[in-house]
């Protein structure tokens, strides 16, 4: 199978979304939702569904010269439907979700495509019919009104089409959104255009699911019929795939890229059966030959992958978008069974926006309620422990309890989230119409999902103070102490000794892998005690990711629970970033990418099954010939044979970001993994910036 190449006309559009052309045709005028929904006496249903159709009557179709796939934004905001003060009061004695819309979840796209918007919209109207009630019919009218936006918008879009004599577009666009898809453009067409209206609507990070399971239908059927050839089939996904880069600084994030635009390829089907597919090997060649940051990819694997798709993989991370990442049926399927998903669906599993897992179509669950932070509760377990005149033993006690208190407060915080209606999201959804009510009420799951922050810190500070406290005695607790409250800087032997002279996560060593197993066993046992959480909430979730918050629990940020954490027993200093998700400390030395590997698989991922990847930062010399890049694809398969969750392979070339800090305006397209997202690395703040250069650098051998 050849790799792809771009054609000219492909070219062309990326050429002209990376220069940002479109952008100066943003000339819309933000419609005013509030002053709309007052005059008309609205409840909040249906200022939901008024935000979606003032928005699509807004948008003023923009079709670009080359493309097939259409939808560009004009409108440069997404307006609020509520004054702030109102938007507030609605969550009076309850908890908004980040900024409160329903986001980080995924639609079952294939029930989209498979059936249109007019099916979905006469489900409901027929189940209205049949059934009655109030309740039935603010749903039926605010999904209809919903649903009708978004095809006046197509159809807009199709008589601009015309207009231009883009009879092809014009042909597409009477056949969809609106009905089922009859082909892989119509398919990619309607998927652009719904996927695009949930942003207008509000929504955010709109995850992308399966793409390669339910576009592939699509395009065996029109190559076996000879309307599209495998290279017309690529060029197609490239477009799609350029497009989802043309708006994406329009959406909100922690910094541009954190959008949440992901897809998930490869894995087995609904019945076990493996389904990578031919789609699946030309995403991977498409993403490689675009290098943007959207979309984001991820791939299932198990031990038993095939090393020709794992070579693919690796060869799109040479270039360092940060992605495949990777993740690991043979864990992760029986993690979800676990935790309540029936195992059809638990095989049906993609990501959130960075590594959660949900099911599409399925899941209302959010992923992200906030972190533990495994080294507030080390350190304040030695702290007092070494104060009173306790045993290692009573550490771990301690330790235990803050586990258990700080998930405490995450649950009682979070458990009184309440969503606001979502009557387009809810069409999209499998059953949502037919069998339950708005999505902001509850889909088929509702879990709530819990990082465990600076795992590799907290078991090197846990080891370091065994050793050196308590079995060797070389270390008095009272020195300690005094070196941590002054941040070391009177005592730079015992910062020494810490960072080089005691056991580091990452070295398969017992000393401190022992201890981190220990500490994620605290954090699932917190965890599985709310089992239903309450009526709207099922379960509570671990992970083993960190997100943002091994920067801002190192340096603080609004609205954290936890305080910051000062200098830690492992010999960092304050300030200093945590180890982000599963990765060695910043700084420590481990003896390369297998130990790492091994010390992390003794983690039991079926108590910690939100997601969180094991991550490793490659040279880029380790791309530099075919042995080296099959090495890598053995590693893949290293991880999934050891019976890991999800690995992250990124590669940096030091030096270009060193030199991009000092002249941005050369590396303006220089792409980097941050932690569940890739971004631009000039856009970064310079924090971020010097993270991403501080961190490890392996090779593989």
């Amino acid at each position: 199978m050849s790799q792809y190449s771009a054609s000219p006309r492909i070219t062309a559009l990326r050429d002209a979304i990376v220069e940002g052309r479109h952008k100066k045709l943003r000339t819309g005028q933000v419609p005013d939702v509030v002053g709309v929904a007052e005059q008309e006496g609205r409840d909040w249903p249906q200022r939901a569904s008024l935000l979606t159709r003032l928005m699509c009557e807004a948008e003023q179709p923009l079709i670009l010269a080359g493309e097939r796939l259409v939808f560009t934004r004009t409108i440069p905001a997404v307006p609020p439907y509520y004054p702030p003060a109102e938007w507030r009061e609605k969550f009076a004695g309850q908890a908004m979700h980040e900024s409160g819309p329903i986001s980080n979840i995924c639609a079952d796209w294939g029930l989209v495509l498979g059936e249109g918007l007019r099916q979905r919209q006469t489900v409901i109207r027929q189940r209205y019919a049949r059934e009655g009630g109030e309740e039935l019919k603010v749903l039926c009218d605010t999904v209809s009104e919903a649903i009708d936006a978004v095809l006046g918008l197509a159809e807009r879009y199709r008589q601009e089409a015309l207009r231009l004599g883009e009879s092809e577009i014009a042909d597409t666009l009477a056949v969809v959104p609106a009905g089922p898809a009859e082909n892989f453009r119509q398919a990619l067409q309607s998927l652009k255009f719904v996927h695009s209206a949930l942003w207008l609507s509000g929504h955010y990070h709109v995850g992308l699911g399966r793409f390669d399971q339910y576009m592939w239908k699509y395009a065996e059927a029109d190559v076996l019929a000879g309307r599209l050839t495998w290279d017309d089939v690529a060029d197609l996904v490239a477009e799609f795939f350029l497009s989802l880069n043309k708006d994406s600084d329009l959406y909100p994030g922690i910094q541009q890229g954190d959008n949440g635009q992901s897809l998930m390829l490869g894995g087995v089907d609904r019945q076990g059966k493996t389904s990578v597919n031919r789609l699946t090997h030309i995403v991977l060649e498409v993403t490689r030959t675009n290098r943007l940051i959207d979309p984001k990819v991820n791939l299932r694997v198990t031990p038993d992958t095939p090393l020709d798709l794992l070579h693919k993989a690796v060869e799109l991370t040479k270039i360092g978008l940060g992605f495949p990442q990777y993740s690991n049926d043979q864990v992760v399927i029986p993690g979800l069974v676990r935790l309540g998903y029936s195992l059809e669906d638990a095989r049906d599993y993609s990501v959130a926006a960075c590594w959660e897992f949900l099911i599409p179509g399925l899941g209302m669950d959010v992923v992200n309620i906030g972190a533990v932070s495994f080294p507030y509760a080390v350190d304040s377990a030695i702290r007092t422990a070494l104060s009173e005149g306790g045993d290692f033993s009573r550490v771990l006690a301690l330790c235990r309890e803050d586990i258990f208190r700080q998930v405490d407060r995450l649950v009682e915080d979070r458990q009184k989230i309440i969503l606001p209606p979502a009557p387009l999201y809810s069409a999209l959804m499998t059953g949502q119409l037919e069998e339950r009510g708005d999505l902001g009420a509850g889909a088929k799951y509702n879990n709530l999902g819990i990082h465990g922050s600076g795992s590799a810190n907290a078991s090197d500070a846990l080891a370091a103070v065994n050793k050196l406290v308590f079995n060797t005695r070389e270390i008095s607790p009272e020195r300690l102490l005094g070196a941590l409250d002054n941040d070391f800087t009177e005592d730079q032997v015992l910062l020494t000794r810490l960072r080089q002279d005691t056991p580091k996560t990452g070295n398969n060593d017992p000393a401190t892998d022992d201890l981190l197993r220990e500490l994620f066993a605290y954090f699932s046992e917190a965890c599985e005690r709310f089992q239903p959480v309450n009526s709207r909430w099922n379960r509570v979730r671990p992970g083993t990711g960190s997100a943002m918050y091994y920067v801002w629990l190192a340096q603080g940020h609004p609205g954290m629970l936890e305080p910051v954490v000062g200098a830690t027993a492992d010999g960092r200093r304050r300030g200093d970033f945590f180890s982000s998700s599963l990765a060695p400390s910043q700084g420590v030395k481990v003896s390369g990418p297998f130990g790492i590997l091994q010390s992390f698989a003794k983690l039991d991922y079926r108590r910690v099954c939100n997601g969180g990847p094991i991550t490793l930062e490659l040279s880029d010399s380790v791309f530099r010939s075919s042995e080296s890049i099959g090495k890598v694809a053995e590693l893949v398969r290293l991880f999934a044979g050891l019976g890991c969750q999800q690995l992250q392979l990124n590669t940096l070339d030091i030096d270009k970001l060193r030199d991009a800090k000092v002249h941005p305006e050369r590396y303006r397209n220089l792409v980097v993994r941050v932690w569940g997202w890739s971004g631009y690395f000039c856009e970064l703040s310079e924090e971020y910036q010097d993270h991403i250069i501080r961190r490890h650098m392996l090779g593989v051998g």
